[in-house]
C-alpha cells in the first residue's frame, strides 16, 4: 500500500495534522484502512510511525477524530511534550501504532486483568533509522511489554524494521539482548519512569516486568484485530472513537467528505517554536 501524507497546520501546536492519502490521491484513515499485516506468516505487521527516535512530542493517530490524522497529544490545552528521564533523550526507539488494532476499554484483558486503553495497540521500532511522523514500516515483532497505565491494559510491541542490518539477527525477544546490548533493559526503564517528571507515579507491568516472547506477541495483536473487527464492523461501539474510515467499516466516510475535512483544517505552517523547558534533564530516582 502506497502512501503519502499532508499536513495541516504547524506542527508542535493543538493545529497540527498529519492526513493520509494512497497512490490514487483519495484520503484514507490510518487506523482504519491500513493493513494490520504486511507478511502474517513471518510475523512483520505495519506500523504507522507515530514519534521518531530521539524527539518529544508525544504524536498519536487521533481516533476520535474523522479520517484519524496524527496530532500532537493535548494537556491542559498545550500540546505535550515527553521529558527527557536522564540518561535518555526523548523516545529512544521510533514509536508508533498497529493499524487494525484496539484494546476495548470495556473489556477486560485475560493476561493483566485490566481493560484496555482505547488506542490501537503502540508498537517500538529498534533499528537505527529516524522515521518521520506518519512514515509507513514494515516491522519483524520480536516480542511484547504489558504495561500497566493507569489502571488500563497498555501493550507496548517490540519489533524492528525489516530493512534494519540487524533485522536477519533478531527474530525473538531473546534476541535483542544478544544483539543490542542494555536495549531491552533500558526500554523498561522509560516506560517505567517517562510519567514521574509530570507528577505520577511509575508505571507498572504485568508478568513483573519481563517481555514476553513473539508468538505470545503474535497472539496478542491477533486479539487486538478480532477487537477492532467488532469496532469497525459496528458490533462494538464506543463515543470517543471515529469507527470508520475510507475503505473499510459499517458506514466508510465518502472521498468528498473527506475532502471537506482536511480543507477545513488550517493549512500547512512552519514549526512552532519548541519551550527550551523541553530540553531539560530529569534525573529520577524510585
Amino acid at each position: 500500500m502506497s502512501l503519502t501524507t499532508e499536513q495541516r497546520g504547524a506542527k508542535y501546536t493543538t493545529d497540527y495534522a498529519v492526513y493520509f492519502k494512497d497512490a490514487e490521491g483519495n484520503y484514507v484513515s490510518p487506523f482504519h484502512d491500513i493493513p494490520t499485516w504486511a507478511d502474517e506468516a513471518n510475523g512483520i505487521v505495519n506500523m504507522v510511525c507515530e514519534v521518531p527516535r530521539w524527539s518529544n512530542a508525544k504524536m498519536e493517530i487521533n481516533t476520535g477524530a474523522p479520517l484519524n490524522p496524527i496530532t500532537q497529544d493535548v494537556k491542559k490545552g498545550k500540546p505535550r511534550f515527553v521529558h527527557n528521564c536522564f540518561p535518555h533523550h526523548g523516545y529512544i526507539w521510533n514509536y508508533g501504532a498497529v493499524p487494525q488494532t484496539w484494546e476495548n476499554p470495556d473489556a477486560k484483558d485475560d493476561h493483566t486483568g485490566e481493560n484496555g486503553d482505547n488506542d490501537p495497540i503502540d508498537i517500538c521500532d529498534l533499528s537505527d533509522s529516524i522515521a518521520e511522523v506518519g512514515e509507513i514500516k514494515q516491522v519483524k515483532i520480536l516480542g511484547v511489554l504489558a504495561m500497566i497505565d493507569d489502571g488500563e491494559t497498555d501493550w507496548k510491541l517490540l519489533g524492528i524494521d525489516v530493512n534494519d542490518p540487524r533485522a536477519e539477527s533478531l527474530n525473538d525477544v531473546g534476541d535483542i539482548e544478544k544483539v543490542m546490548r542494555g536495549y531491552l533493559s533500558a526500554t523498561v526503564e522509560w516506560f517505567r519512569i517517562y510519567k514521574i517528571p509530570a507528577g505520577k507515579p511509575e508505571n507498572r507491568f504485568a508478568f513483573e516486568g519481563q517481555a514476553k516472547d513473539k508468538n505470545f506477541a503474535l497472539s496478542i495483536i491477533r486479539e487486538a484485530r478480532a477487537q477492532w473487527q467488532k469496532l469497525n464492523s459496528g458490533e462494538v461501539v464506543h463515543p470517543k472513537i471515529a469507527p470508520s474510515g475510507t475503505m473499510v467499516g459499517a458506514a466508510p466516510i465518502s472521498q468528498e467528505d473527506a475532502k471537506a475535512t482536511v480543507a477545513a483544517a488550517p493549512e500547512a505552517a512552519p514549526d512552532a517554536p519548541i519551550d527550551p523547558s523541553v530540553n531539560k534533564w530529569h534525573y529520577i530516582t524510585l
